[in-house]
């Protein structure tokens, strides 16, 4: 699957994988050494990261229902614990410094095919 920021048109992930089973959405980026530019992991339902265990930072965008952008967290390092977003139905981990240009903002409406 591929993301994309259908706002700005931009491509967040070439390769996105899909954790929607609960031994998915427990293990997600867990045992990876990097989340190679280009990838991606959606997760859903989703509402909170954790990345507790992880060797690395991402940034992750956390998305209601309709793909609507609802909070963004940027360089999340590892061992710590995204906010809690109960308007999220899902979330998207990138690779850290994929949302540093602050083109993907809350708002905008991303597309996962």
């Amino acid at each position: 699957m591929t993301a994309v920021d259908l706002d700005t048109g931009k491509v967040l992930a070439r390769e996105v994988d899909l954790a929607d089973s609960f031994f998915a959405r427990l293990k997600g980026l867990l045992g990876r050494r990097e989340l190679p530019a280009g990838r991606g992991l959606w997760i859903r339902p989703c509402s909170s990261v954790h990345t507790f265990g992880m060797r690395f930072t991402i940034d992750v965008l956390f998305m209601d229902r309709d793909m609507r952008v609802v909070a963004v967290a940027k360089t999340l390092r590892p061992n710590r614990v995204s906010p809690f977003c109960s308007r999220a139905y899902s979330v998207l981990e990138l690779p850290a410094g994929v949302l540093d240009a602050d083109v993907t903002a809350v708002g905008n409406r991303i597309e996962i095919t």
